[in-house]
């Protein structure tokens, strides 16, 4: 039976994914297992990891996809046994800032709740079960202040409605598991140089994972059912 913390990071082949493996991978008694749609995009990952002496596993994974879910699951189940720490990373954004509500494509609505929403809850139904024989399970969820009713206003309504209901998810989790050694949090990593967040965002991917790495690490007498930005509880 492996002795390390295994740690699931869905879209790691990039942006912020990607330095949350990099970032956990280098840290003693992790073991990470990568995934990403296309495996091939791992390849520049392992290779800086490898180039410190740091191993990182990886596995296909499509979050929108069942089968693909199930097989991530099962490889697991049987190489591993379990999961310590899952990671929702993987999401898109569709619609413009410039958007509007009332002219927004339905289609494009579908899609960023597919991803957004419905893979988080997908691999996280997988993968929860494995993670009940954990001392320590940590579900964290990659949500954004722009999901967050307390400020909600205009501007990639689709984006903001899928991570809106990612919020919902953690809340109802983190209360199915209460009791249980399994812990759910959301992270806001603020506005970060990825692809999605664009060259001009004021944060590098590597200061957004720093609340996803704690998150994903917490102690036992860590919060559950939280919202939180740079390490701090955030209105949801």
């Amino acid at each position: 039976m492996e002795s390390r913390s295994i740690s699931v990071i869905t879209g790691a082949s990039r942006g912020l994914g990607r330095a949350a493996a990099q970032r956990l991978a280098t840290m003693e008694g992790q073991l990470v297992i990568a995934t990403a749609r296309n495996v091939s995009d791992l390849a520049p990952l392992c290779s800086k990891l490898g180039m410190s002496g740091h191993e990182v596993e990886t596995h296909q994974l499509d979050v929108t996809d069942d089968a693909s879910a199930r097989g991530l699951r099962d490889w697991i189940a049987e190489r591993f046994g379990r999961v310590d720490v899952l990671i929702n990373n993987a999401g898109v954004l569709l619609d413009r800032y410039s958007t509007s509500v009332l002219e927004l494509p339905l289609d494009v609505l579908r899609k960023t709740f597919e991803t957004n929403l419905l893979g988080a809850l997908r691999v996280t139904q997988a993968l929860v079960p494995l993670m009940r024989t954990s001392r320590a399970g940590r579900v964290v969820n990659l949500a954004s202040e722009m999901g967050a009713l307390a400020e909600m206003e205009a501007g990639a309504p689709a984006y903001r409605m899928s991570k809106t209901a990612l919020n919902a998810l953690t809340r109802i989790l983190a209360d199915e598991l209460a009791g249980t050694s399994i812990k759910v949090n959301s992270a806001c990593p603020g506005w970060c140089r990825t692809d999605l967040g664009g060259v001009e965002a004021p944060r590098s991917a590597e200061e957004g994972i720093d609340t996803v790495i704690w998150l994903a690490t917490l102690p036992a007498d860590g919060p559950t059912g939280g919202f939180f930005h740079d390490r701090k509880p955030i209105p949801w």
